[in-house]
């Protein structure tokens, strides 16, 4: 899934899927879908300056003759014509980045979802958030307590397991089928009461800017 296939039918698909779920279920489900979740400006100096490094070997042992004022002249825009070109492209960023500080990133932003939206405020700590990260391909799943303490640990881990290889390659199709499957565990374990009131937004968060 990239960013020019979320588009509003795959918004409102991700949407009629957590309604569906949460009929169900007790528990709560937020979706989030992120352009990134960290800050690559590293990885775009790094790339920057391979390219300016690069420009400046060929300079010194090219048979040409280069003027040494447009050396350095040549040096600085190869450096920014790299930076720039990482600063588009996640394969670049993905390539000159550490898959700790990416699976890190993730994490974080997750995590700091979680509390933001209010996940971590429903009643009877039912609130649960599947967050997904484009550039980095990671799909992060944070329960709260009620849910963890419902569900079997084996069961969960298999949706768990489930979830994480859809973010390695994300496709609708794909994210909606495990999502109807963990519904299903939900359902299961956490079956809907006869008061089952609607406390998080139904509707998933995009931030693809």
């Amino acid at each position: 899934m990239t960013r020019s296939k979320i588009d509003q039918s795959a918004c409102e698909s991700l949407a009629q899927c957590v309604k569906e779920i949460e009929k169900a279920t007790a528990a709560e489900l937020v979706i989030a879908v992120r352009a990134r979740s960290g800050h690559y400006v590293h990885a775009d100096y790094l790339c920057g300056l391979l390219l300016a490094f690069a420009g400046l070997l060929f300079v010194l042992f090219s048979p040409f003759d280069f003027h040494q004022y447009w050396v350095a002249i040549d040096v600085a825009l190869l450096f920014a014509l790299g930076a720039f070109l990482s600063s588009r492209s996640n394969f670049v960023r993905r390539l000159l980045t550490k898959k700790k500080f990416r699976a890190d990133a993730v994490r974080r932003g997750a995590a700091a979802m979680f509390y933001e939206a209010g996940i971590a405020n429903t009643n009877a700590e039912m609130g649960l958030l599947i967050y997904l990260s484009l550039l980095e391909r990671r799909l992060e799943l944070i329960a709260d307590r009620g849910v963890l303490k419902a569900v079997p640990a084996l069961e969960w881990n298999q949706r768990l397991f489930e979830l994480h290889r859809v973010g390695r390659k994300p496709e609708l199709h794909t994210l909606l089928d495990a999502l109807h499957n963990l519904g299903a565990l939900l359902a299961k374990h956490l079956p809907a009461t006869g008061e089952n009131p609607n406390e998080l937004p139904d509707m998933p968060r995009f931030e693809l800017t």
